[in-house]
């Protein structure tokens, strides 16, 4: 048991920080429902879908192929429907949209979980640093061309981290998009982790009126495949903290799999959840014109990728 789920309680939902995937879904009858799940691989996404489809849940489940994504639910019972979806590739993602479409259900959940992390030096795609086009510009085109296909009172879940605190001082360098201008890892992961934030408030606002929601979250700091592009030292220094303070993955897919699923908390939207709760962050995760500008810029390169 994680340090944290000792010391820390649980907040007005009735969940904390050492609530599971299981404890925050208990009840909750999902059967009937549709929900895309990317990064299904391995850690909270792979977490993620099983419990989802163990409440009854259609699960639409990504991988970076439909190889990996088959391979990695082979083992899990429920309704599951393995699909292919690169982040890093738009032609992918495309894909993948024109395949759900396909599938011909409704979403009623599209929940972002996958994404990588604090890469040790700068790699690009298309000519972005290669967190923030993975993290938020992948997702981007995935939501973004998913939206007509979201149920009347669908909810968009993203992923975001603590780690958005740690963003440039501005948020987001519009500048510096490629991060040929000076490149920082866990800063680059920040901006990323931050954007998924504004692409949640932004998308509220188009979203208002529609019974649609879109909500960001913490999932905690839990050791998952994400540390393999860490330096070592750092892998080592999360092995042996992860008995002391780390969540569980059980633990860490269980906020998403709260604000993905929980009836209390329908129409509620543009917020930040930490622990099955809501939770703050930072102030600049505020600002709803740096929100709409990285909207606008992130349309402008997703049209230069067609």
């Amino acid at each position: 048991m994680a340090l944290g789920s000792l010391i820390y309680g649980k907040g007005p939902s009735g969940f904390g920080y050492g609530s599971t995937a299981v404890e925050v879904t208990e009840g909750i009858d999902l059967a009937g429902k549709t929900i895309l799940v990317t990064g299904c691989n391995a850690g909270l996404g792979l977490e993620t879908v099983r419990v989802l489809a163990m409440r009854g849940a259609r699960v639409l489940a990504t991988g970076r192929t439909e190889e990996k994504a088959r391979s990695a639910v082979a083992d899990l019972a429920g309704d599951i429907v393995p699909l292919a979806c690169e982040l890093s590739n738009p032609a992918s993602v495309r894909a993948c949209i024109e395949a759900v479409k396909k599938d011909g259900h409704p979403i009623d959940v599209l929940l972002c979980n996958a994404g990588i992390m604090a890469l040790p030096k700068l790699e690009q795609a298309f000519g972005y640093e290669l967190q923030f086009f993975t993290n938020h510009i992948g997702h981007f085109i995935l939501v973004t061309g998913l939206l007509d296909q979201l149920t009347k009172d669908g909810r968009v879940v993203m992923l975001s981290s603590e780690a958005h605190k740690g963003a440039p001082k501005e948020g987001i360098q519009l500048d510096n998009l490629s991060g040929e201008k000076g490149y920082t890892p866990w800063k680059a992961y920040g901006q990323s982790k931050l954007a998924n934030i504004l692409f949640a408030k932004e998308l509220t606002k188009r979203l208002a009126g529609s019974g649609r929601t879109a909500n960001a979250l913490h999932p905690g700091v839990i050791k998952t495949n994400l540390v393999r592009s860490m330096p070592k030292i750092a892998q080592v220094a999360m092995s042996v903290g992860s008995a002391l303070f780390l969540k569980t993955i059980p633990q860490g897919a269980a906020t998403q799999c709260y604000v993905a699923t929980n009836p209390k908390i329908a129409g509620v939207s543009g917020e930040y959840f930490v622990d099955s709760n809501i939770g703050r962050s930072t102030p600049i995760s505020h600002d709803a014109a740096l929100a709409k500008r990285l909207w606008e810029e992130s349309e402008k390169i997703v049209a230069k990728l067609s």
